[in-house]
């Protein structure tokens, strides 16, 4: 079913009444969504760092904490997996296009915070909280973390620069993708000058696979099928028992396969407990993921989205499949 967006608050991005909170809360407790990547983690970060040397009392949680890969970020070790029981001024979600997807520490973060900030690039962002400072433009969110720290003046630390150019790294997989714009090297550019490694975190993020995943892929390669256009692949629970992964992952699979040449879609189903699957859309250029992810409640952005959806692996793939090849069909190749 698709989300229906909050109409009640501007669409336009709220920059002041945000900087205005910010300044104001001394008690913030700041999110992001659930099986984060370097974007939530990178902006969550990006936003804490600098609010804690303003003297800010800032808690930062995120459902089953940060990522092995991302724990090279300085800060990272001081993110919760449960945001505390207590009252704040101010709860700000970075990265999260909906409710449903910044997990118990937001929902906990919502009901116990006297207002809030939703700060997010995705174009299916629902406008959930007080404030909304979306920008669907934005090739990240940690763009938008720049862009309000700039207007601030809050000085970017050489810790807040590597926070925020790993999200913008990951989020355009090493400016490869069409989003990336001249203002996106620029300021990429900025933040290495302030002291952002690229290299460290190109080798952390982009380079790096841990022997889990490639057993993973082993055992999932298998189940790839390509038919029009439409490739797609599936992980079960038993797969990521028997290679010793905690959480569950497709370790990158899905934007491996919308490489393959004849791919237009991909999609990487990925069996969850209790009767779910989570499912994850790539595609290429002139094909739209995100309306696609949006009629399945989920959301994100025209070439990468996803959802959970209700049923057995075998259900949700006969929901899904059918709307995949619909989405080719209406799609044109760039």
């Amino acid at each position: 079913m698709a989300r229906i967006m909050n109409t009640e608050y501007p669409a336009e991005p709220q920059w002041t009444a945000a900087a205005e909170a910010i300044s104001r809360a001394h008690s913030v407790l700041v999110v992001a969504h659930i099986a984060p990547d370097g974007d939530a983690v990178g902006s969550l970060l990006g936003l804490a760092l600098p609010l804690r040397r303003l003297g800010k009392d800032v808690i930062v949680a995120i459902d089953d904490g940060p990522p092995c890969s991302l724990r090279f970020i300085p800060g990272s070790d001081t993110i919760l997996s449960i945001a505390p029981q207590r009252e704040y001024d101010l709860l700000i979600a970075v990265d999260s296009s909906d409710i449903e997807r910044i997990g118990q520490a937001g929902a906990k973060g919502l009901a116990q915070s006297k207002l809030t900030i939703n700060l997010d690039h995705h174009p299916t962002n629902t406008r959930y909280a007080d404030i909304n400072l979306v920008v669907p433009h934005a090739v990240a969110a940690v763009e938008i973390v720049y862009d309000l720290l700039q207007r601030m003046a809050i000085e970017i630390s050489a810790d807040v620069a590597c926070a925020l150019l790993t999200g913008l790294v990951t989020d355009t997989q090493g400016f490869r993708i069409s989003a990336t714009s001249s203002r996106t090297l620029e300021i990429a550019q900025d933040l290495m000058n302030r002291g952002a490694p690229l290299a460290q975190i190109m080798a952390n993020t982009l380079n790096s696979r841990s022997l889990a995943e490639v057993e993973l892929w082993k055992l999932v390669l298998p189940t790839v099928r390509l038919d029009r256009g439409l490739i797609h692949a599936t992980i079960r629970q038993s797969d990521i028992r028997s290679v010793g992964m905690k959480q569950m992952s497709d370790g990158g699979l899905v934007s491996h396969l919308v490489n393959v040449k004849q791919a237009r879609v991909s999609i990487v189903f990925k069996e969850l407990p209790d009767q779910e699957v989570e499912v994850a859309f790539r595609s290429k250029p002139g094909f739209d993921v995100a309306s696609l992810a949006l009629q399945l409640g989920g959301g994100g952005h025209t070439l990468a989205s996803g959802c959970t959806a209700k049923g057995t692996l075998e259900q949700v793939q006969e929901t899904v499949l059918p709307l995949a090849r619909k989405a080719i069909a209406e799609g044109t190749s760039a």
